[in-house]
């Protein structure tokens, strides 16, 4: 694989992403970079963030609605609110168990699996009272 070299613009997609704990899109970390380099177009922050996760810097955080980053690359599950769209991590350890047990019922070799859980957040609860 070809060695990528750190580039300014790429650490600071990486800054961006590590300084967010909302597990943002896309384009909310390059409207964040964006406010300290104008002329970064989304062209690049979308292709940095694609290299930092095939780095293992970050996480891509794929959901049915739209996908997600974050600073937090090791294996973890996800909370997606319904009403209100946030994405918070689940308080879970990852089950490598089932990783083992899809693996001894098929013809796979697992790496990994993807869980998030679907509900409505403790914010959301406290609007409908």
């Amino acid at each position: 694989m070809k060695q990528q070299r750190n580039t300014k613009q790429r650490q600071m997609i990486l800054d961006a992403v590590q300084t967010r704990l909302d597990h943002p899109t896309a384009d909310q970390i390059y409207l964040d970079v964006r406010t300290i380099d104008k002329r970064i177009s989304r062209g690049t922050v979308y292709r940095n963030l694609n290299v930092l996760t095939g780095q293992g810097k970050i996480s891509h955080v794929k959901l049915p609605q739209t996908d997600r980053f974050e600073a937090d690359a090791k294996l973890h599950y996800h909370l997606i609110c319904t009403k209100c769209g946030a994405v918070c991590d689940a308080p879970l350890p990852y089950q490598k168990e089932l990783d083992e047990m899809a693996s001894a019922h098929t013809d796979y070799q697992i790496l990994r699996h993807r869980t998030f859980f679907e509900g409505i957040c403790p914010a959301c609860q406290k609007k409908k009272d």
